[in-house]
């Protein structure tokens, strides 16, 4: 089943919660941008 319906999101993926995360980020920045989205929540 696909997220995207002409090209659109219909749904969120399950990686949207790595927007905020920088490519190429590693395992601990990946962690420090979820806690502090956490800790914002």
């Amino acid at each position: 089943m696909s997220n995207r319906t002409d090209g659109e999101r219909t749904r969120p993926s399950d990686e949207d919660h790595l927007d905020d995360v920088a490519d190429g980020a590693g395992c601990t920045e990946i962690w420090e941008t979820l806690s502090q989205r956490r800790n914002e929540e």
